[in-house]
């Protein structure tokens, strides 16, 4: 079917809601991934109903859709491949309900996930997933790659707090899975297997989601290294001490100097290493935690401080999250990935991730959630150069590979998309990825939901 016609059809279906506009057509054809594409047309559903109405005509006419969030995720997840139309969420972005007594809030998949924790703060409530993109993400997007952040350490990930979902299937219809109760074994769990399914089963439409309440008190410090290895035992000392920090972030000596020369914020710049550490309770554990925390930190060379107002807590947490903008700033080309290895292996990885780096003559800046071993690895490079691109590119399958070989995956939390499918057969078994696209078919027997990603091509 011509895409012209399909786009007429869903105008009249949807008036105002679709545009094949250039200018359009070109802002939703790539993320935050170095991925791009084209796609046909791109629909702005207002609710469930019109999703199910545009999912259901793509369905018969066998149109590839794809769902889409801000655009905010770094494996090209919602990147147009072939001739496909965007759905775009971003206008179903209401807090539709924050049950306090329940602790359950109902939100719709376009609500920036910055938005909702400043609701929830207004009430004594917060939700713990924060990833460093949380001012422009949508919730709907973090649900999709089941995303992280610094608190996952204490608090978990998107799908510890996901407790019911709305779908629409591919052919229109709407599936609830869950709701707000916190407990429910009726079935097959079907809302943890739609959360991190990259928009390849279906589309999200609502979303309850667990919350919690503020804690007490935070304590965060800031504790810096002249040497890199010290910084990697301190992080598996203190996870061996009986503390469960709120957030135990790290960054190495090039991360460190690309934020104070994209912004100053005080960092040392001959600094090996630092660690962003918070605990979080009651008045009296965080105290005792915390005076322990410094304890570690200065048996291992550390020289620690600590944020003694809320501006200087804030401060901290914009230096780590300005680390991604201040490294394209070295250069414009900035392969992103983000492997786990078991939090004893950091010393480890780290070893290996500098071996690779002199092997391949690559400038390679690390940071990341060092304290459930969530390292995002970023080799700088420039596509305009042709020989460093490549081996930079080349780079990648040693990076997979040196933390497979500890224990490790080669995705924590920004998923497979296009940019790891090629490599996910050395993670995954010929049974689980056969098993896995049985399950896709069952819910997309048309392949037409957000094809083409996650799996390798034949």
């Amino acid at each position: 079917m011509a895409f012209g016609f399909f786009s007429k059809k869903i105008e009249d279906m949807l008036p105002g809601k679709v545009s094949t506009d250039k200018e359009d057509l070109f802002c939703y054809g790539f993320d935050a991934s170095s991925s791009e594409g084209a796609p046909s047309a791109v629909v702005r559903p207002a609710g469930a109903a019109e999703v199910s109405e545009a999912a259901a005509y793509a369905f018969k006419n066998n149109i590839p859709i794809i769902p889409r969030g801000a655009g905010t995720g770094m494996t090209g997840g919602s990147v147009p491949l072939n001739d496909t139309v965007i759905l775009s969420l971003e206008g179903m972005n209401r807090i539709i309900d924050i049950d306090e007594k329940n602790m359950v809030a109902i939100v719709e998949p376009g609500v920036i996930n910055s938005h909702l924790q400043e609701k929830l703060d207004e009430t004594g409530l917060f939700y713990p997933p924060d990833p460093a993109s949380m001012k422009f993400c949508t919730l709907g997007g973090n649900v999709a790659e089941n995303a992280g952040g610094p608190k996952a350490i204490k608090y978990g990930v998107t799908k510890d707090y996901v407790l019911g979902l709305e779908t629409v299937l591919p052919d229109g219809r709407v599936l609830m899975t869950g709701g707000k109760t916190y407990k429910g074994v009726v079935g097959y769990d079907l809302t943890r297997l739609l959360v991190g399914s990259e928009g390849t089963l279906g589309i999200i439409t609502k979303i309850f989601l667990k919350i919690l309440p503020l804690p007490e008190e935070i304590v965060t410090m800031l504790c810096t290294f002249s040497r890199l290895g010290d910084a990697a035992q301190t992080v598996g000392r203190i996870t061996s001490s009986g503390i469960i920090p709120r957030a135990l972030e790290f960054m190495d000596a090039e991360s460190i100097r690309a934020v104070e020369n994209y912004r100053p914020f005080g960092l040392p710049r001959n600094a090996e290493a630092l660690l962003l550490i918070e605990v979080d309770g009651a008045h009296a554990t965080v105290s005792e935690e915390a005076e322990k925390v410094a304890s570690i930190c200065a048996s291992l060379n550390g020289d620690i401080s600590i944020a003694d107002d809320v501006y200087s807590k804030q401060r901290l947490w914009e230096a780590r999250r300005a680390i991604s903008p201040a490294l394209y700033h070295i250069k414009p080309t900035k392969i992103n990935e983000d492997i786990v290895v078991p939090r004893g292996k950091i010393p480890e990885m780290l070893h290996a991730l500098r071996e690779i780096a002199e092997t391949h003559d690559l400038l390679i800046a690390n940071f990341g959630h060092a304290g459930d071993g969530n390292i995002h690895v970023n080799v700088m490079t420039d596509k305009e150069d042709e020989e460093g691109y490549q081996r930079a590119a080349g780079s990648i399958k040693d990076i997979f590979e040196a933390a497979l070989k500890l224990g490790g995956t080669i995705s924590g939390e920004h998923g497979v998309g296009i940019t790891k499918k090629q490599y996910v057969g050395m993670e995954l078994s010929d049974v689980s990825i056969e098993i896995m696209k049985a399950v896709k078919s069952v819910f997309d027997p048309k392949g037409i939901m957000n094809p083409g990603k996650i799996f390798p091509s034949d």
